[in-house]
Order: structure tokens, then sequence, then C-alpha cells
């Protein structure tokens, strides 16, 4: 709009010089360019008392035109358009520089206590939702998103599918949560994907797509009120330790490819912290492991206690650092 006023503007003022003042086109151009931007130059060429009146018509038109500008700009940068822009733009530095994260397929129920959790134990993670609903939930809560389908190759590009640790597609469909587990396993295939399912039969499916875990919401609730009415006492005991910040906390740790010596489970306890399981790369799970087990590299470590233990936990699992 405010290209096309300045154009009308120029043709305004080099047409009129043409037929007012008889100045060549080029003259005439020159003039008017001058004179709407106020530079100061001398006229190309003498003006008669019709040209000076014109003259005067196309100063104001250019003064005008310039503070319609002005005030084009300023509501611009203060308007919510600008805000939404600098919103986008910064979500687009955020978006390319996430690593190692977790991608968020749905922001409803289950995908909002997902982003909690996650958020709880300081993971970065994207939320990838298309609904319109949701996504005013999503703006509101200002997190970090990608709006579109999350079984489309390119928004899950665009949420860094390459570079994140795992992903979880929790939106309400079964289907829909099949289309994305392939999309997701076919673009990553050391991607660790967890999908909800609603019906018993869509598990066996969600699987064979390439889910690494299939959660119901209906047969999870339905475990734990068992539990909680036939194993209270243990139920708030997981609870606690799977709280982060608390006193006792349960981690997973990764045996590194090199290590400083041979890894045993007794060796792991001079930590302090109790060994639970370990699970071998073949997903053989040794729950209590004994202290003789040798582990081998990937084999995964779950360990509980206290913030100190843990972190001497794995720092025994840290690999020897090169010298010098």
């Amino acid at each position: 709009m405010v290209v096309f006023a300045f154009l009308a503007v120029v043709v305004y003022g080099t047409v009129g010089y043409v037929l007012i003042q008889h100045f060549p086109w080029l003259d005439a151009l020159f003039m008017t360019v001058i004179t709407i931007t106020t530079v100061g130059f001398e006229e190309v060429r003498r003006l008669d008392g019709p040209g000076e009146i014109f003259t005067i018509s196309l100063i104001i038109m250019g003064v005008a035109g310039f503070l319609y500008t002005f005030g084009v700009i300023v509501e611009l940068l203060s308007g919510s358009r600008w805000q939404l822009y600098r919103r986008y733009r910064g979500m687009s530095v955020q978006l390319h520089s996430l690593t190692d994260h977790v991608i968020i397929c749905g922001y409803g129920r289950t995908g909002k206590k997902v982003v909690a959790e996650v958020r709880q134990h300081r993971v970065p993670y994207v939320v990838v939702e298309m609904n319109p609903d949701p996504l005013e939930d999503v703006r509101r809560d200002g997190e970090l998103h990608v709006v579109g389908d999350a079984a489309n190759d390119d928004v899950l590009h665009l949420a860094g599918i390459d570079r994140a640790r795992a992903l979880v597609s929790a939106v309400d469909s079964d289907e829909r949560n099949v289309y994305i587990v392939l999309t997701a396993r076919s673009l990553n295939s050391r991607l660790f994907i967890v999908a909800r399912s609603s019906y018993p039969d869509s598990v066996p499916k969600l699987e064979r797509a390439g889910a690494d875990r299939v959660v119901s919401p209906y047969t999870a609730s339905g475990v734990r009120m068992a539990a909680l009415a036939l194993q209270p006492a243990v139920v708030d005991v997981l609870d606690i330790v799977a709280q982060r910040g608390t006193l006792v906390t349960v981690e997973e740790l990764v045996v590194p490819r090199v290590s400083a010596e041979e890894l045993t489970a007794g060796s792991l306890r001079r930590s302090g912290a109790t060994l639970l399981a370990v699970r071998s790369r073949e997903g053989t799970i040794s729950a209590g492991p004994d202290d003789g087990l040798r582990l081998a590299p990937d084999d995964i470590v779950v360990a509980m206690g206290s913030r100190e233990q843990l972190d001497a936990l794995a720092s025994a699992l840290r690999p020897l650092e090169p010298a010098g």
C-alpha cells in the first residue's frame, strides 16, 4: 500500500511537469523526486506561476505521504503483527538450536501432562500441534511449538527430529498416532518413540509401526487404581522417587563405550546408590544385579539414591578424559 502511494505521487509529479512546464520526461522525473524527498537541489528549469502552484501541491502530497509511511512503520513496529513476527523469529532460532530434545505431538490432556513432566526434568522439548483449540493453549502457555501435522516430514524436520532423543505421540486418534510413528521412525531410526493407544487393538499396530513403547491411559489408570487399593504404600514410595527435586530419586544411566576400567555392579555400588536393575543391549534385564555382574558398553543402569549418590555414580560411569 505504501509503495503504491509513493509510485502514485511520482507519476502525478512527472506527468504534471511534462504537461504544465513541458519538461522532458527525465527532467520531470528528476524534479519530482527532488521535490517529494526535499533534498534541496535547485530546479532543473525555471518555473512559471502554474509550475510553482503545481510544485506546492506536489510538496504537500510528498510530506503527507512521508507522514503516512512513518505512521505505518510505527504501527507495524508496535503492533501485534510485529510482535508475532519477532516471536516467530525467536522460535525459529530456538528450534534450530534444539538438540537431544523431546518432540511432543499433541497438546491435549495427555500432551500437557507429558510437557509438565519433561519440563520438570529440565529436558528441552518442542510441541507439534495443528488443531485450533490446542494451538491457542500452546500459544497462551508460551510453549516452543511447530504448527502442522506431525505425520508430515517437513513438520518433523522443522521440529528437529534428526537431533531429537525421543518422540511422544499423544494425539487423540490411534490412526493418526500410527501415521506419526511410521513417519518418525522412517526419518530417525535411532529415535525412542512412545505412543498413546486408546484401544487394545491399536497396540500391536503401533509397535509394528516402530513405537518402542505404547501406553494406554485407560489401562495405566486401571493398573494404578488397583495398585492403590492393594498396595498404597508401595505406590506412594514410587511416586516420591519418580519426582525430581526430592531426597531420593530414580535415574537411568548408560555405560559409556570407553571406560577407565572394567565396570561391575559391585564397583558402581561404591557410589552409595542402589542399583535396581541393569538392562543389556539385547534387552535382558537383571533386577538387583549381583556385585560380580560385568557391564558392557551401552548397558543401561537404573539406580536409586540421593542427588549426591547419583552424581557419584555418573562420575564412575564417565569415560576417562583423554590426556592433554
